[in-house]
C-alpha cells in the first residue's frame, strides 16, 4: 500500500541477496486462511456492523518511466468484547504477513483505520446496506481504495504462511536444481527480485541487475557489458537442490553459477579507482546502536515510508551489510564501510531522500512541516557516522563473454 510495496520488490532482494535481507512473504494463491468470516453480499446488514472479511484493490500510477501497479487487499475487522474494532490488513499479492493495522473506528457511517508503519491512513463511508465502503488511503498523496464485503463465492484466498524450514548446512555447495530463464513479458507490470524459503523469482530484471547482485557490485563496477545486458528483461523461477533454507552467501553462489551456465557469463576482477562512498564513524563517536540479540543468522534491512522520510528500522545487520545495502538500492555509485565496528546491531534511520537517491525514484514520503533531514545529516545525526564522497579503488568486474540465455 505504498511505494515500498510498489517499488520495493527489486531492492528487497537486492538486500537479502547482497547482505542477507530476510523478506517476509509468500507465492499468493498457495492457500486460504481456514476459519475466516464470509457473508452473504445479498444481507442488509444492521448499521454499524462491519465485522468480517472486506476486500479491495489500490491502484498505484506510474512514476519515473515506470508501469503503474495493482495491489488485492483484503481487511479483517472485527469487534472486541469491549465494542472496540480491530482489523488486520493483508496485501495478498506481496505475502501472508498481515500489516499492524490501528486506529480502527466507526462513527456513524465513517469507518477509518491507520498502518503506521507506512504512516498512512484510510477513511471511508459505509453504505447503507452494509456491504460496501467507498473511500480514500492517504500516503503522501490520496488514492481511491473501495472495499466490498468478501463472500463465500468471492473471497481472495490468503496466502498460507511459508512453512518453516532448517537453514542448509553452512558447508554446503548448492546449485539451482530447477531454473528458468525467460524474457518479460510485455504486459508485466511490476519488477520484483524475491526469495520465498526456498524459492528464487524475479520479474523483469536485467541480467546486470542479476549481476549486481551475484557479485555485490553496483551497477558502475560493471565493466566491458554489451548493452543488451542492461536493456534487455527477464523472468528467473529457480529452486536450490540440496536441503534446508540457503544462506545469503548460498543465494549468490547458486546465481553467479546460473549466470555462468546460462549466459555463458565469463568474467574476471579488476581494481579501479572510481568515486565511491565511504562510510566511517565520525569525530563524536558512533551512537544509537544497540547490540543484536537475534539468534537468526539474516539481517533485517528494509524501508517503511514515514513521516517527512523514509525509516529504515535496522535489525540484526553489520555495517558491512547496511553499507551494501546503501550501495544495492540508495545510492549510486559504489559504498564502502570503513568504521570498523564489529558485530550485528540494531539501530534507526530516518532520512529524506533526493532525487538522485533510490535510483532517482525515491519512494513518496508523509508531507510535514518538519521533514527529515538528507541522508548524509541523518547518519551524522542519529547514529554518529560520516558519509563523503572519495577517489577509492574498488573492485570492478569485467565481463570477458556472455551470450543471451539458453533455452530451458
Amino acid at each position: 500500500m505504498n511505494d515500498r510495496l510498489r517499488r520495493g520488490g527489486l531492492q528487497r532482494v537486492k538486500m537479502f541477496l547482497v547482505v542477507g535481507v530476510c523478506v517476509m512473504g509468500a507465492i499468493p494463491g498457495l492457500g486460504q486462511v481456514q476459519g475466516a468470516p464470509h457473508v452473504d453480499s445479498a444481507t442488509v446488514h444492521a448499521r454499524g456492523d462491519i465485522g468480517g472479511d472486506w476486500q479491495g484493490t489500490i491502484s498505484f500510477p506510474g512514476n519515473g518511466g515506470q508501469g503503474g501497479a495493482k495491489f488485492r487487499l483484503v481487511l479483517r475487522v472485527s469487534k472486541g468484547a469491549d465494542g472496540s474494532w480491530s482489523a488486520l490488513n493483508y496485501s495478498i499479492d506481496q505475502g501472508p504477513t498481515p500489516m499492524q493495522t490501528s486506529a480502527v473506528s466507526l462513527q456513524g457511517s465513517t469507518f477509518r483505520f491507520a498502518i503506521a508503519s507506512l504512516g498512512g491512513s484510510y477513511a471511508g463511508q459505509v453504505s447503507a446496506d452494509g456491504n460496501a465502503i467507498t473511500g480514500t488511503w492517504t500516503q503522501g498523496s490520496a488514492l481511491p481504495l473501495n472495499f466490498v464485503r468478501a463472500t463465500k463465492e468471492t473471497a481472495w484466498e490468503i496466502p498460507a504462511p511459508a512453512p518453516k524450514v532448517v537453514a542448509m548446512a553452512a558447508d554446503a555447495d548448492p546449485t539451482f536444481e530447477v531454473a528458468t530463464i525467460k524474457p518479460t513479458a510485455p504486459e508485466a507490470s511490476e519488477k520484483y527480485f524475491r526469495v520465498y524459503g526456498r524459492r528464487f523469482l524475479t520479474q523483469d530484471t536485467s541480467l546486470a541487475e542479476l549481476m549486481e547482485v551475484a557479485y555485490g557490485v553496483h551497477g558502475t563496477q560493471i565493466v566491458g557489458a554489451p548493452a543488451w545486458v542492461s536493456e534487455e528483461k527477464f523472468d528467473v523461477a529457480a529452486t536450490p537442490d540440496g536441503v534446508g533454507e540457503p544462506s545469503g552467501g548460498q543465494w549468490t553462489n547458486m546465481l553467479r553459477k546460473l549466470l555462468e551456465e546460462r549466459f555463458q557469463l565469463v568474467v574476471h576482477r579488476e581494481k579501479k579507482e572510481l568515486s565511491a562512498y565511504v562510510i566511517s564513524v565520525g569525530k563524536g563517536g558512533a551512537k544509537n546502536f544497540r547490540k543484536s540479540e537475534s539468534t537468526y543468522p539474516l539481517p533485517s534491512l528494509e524501508f517503511n515510508a514515514g513521516k517527512g522520510g523514509v525509516m529504515l528500522p535496522a535489525r540484526n545487520a553489520t555495517l558491512g551489510q547496511f553499507a551494501s545495502m546503501l550501495q544495492a538500492v540508495v545510492l549510486d555509485r559504489p559504498v564502502v564501510d570503513q568504521t570498523g565496528m564489529v558485530g550485528k546491531f540494531d539501530f534507526e534511520l530516518t532520512f529524506l531522500p533526493d532525487d538522485s537517491e533510490f535510483g532517482g525514484r525515491p519512494p513518496r514520503v508523509v508531507a510535514t512541516d518538519d521533514p527529515a533531514p538528507g541522508l548524509s545529516e541523518a547518519l551524522s545525526q542519529q547514529l554518529g557516522l560520516r558519509l563523503a564522497t572519495e577517489k577509492i579503488a574498488v573492485d570492478v568486474v569485467v565481463v570477458d563473454r556472455v551470450e543471451r540465455p539458453s533455452a530451458n
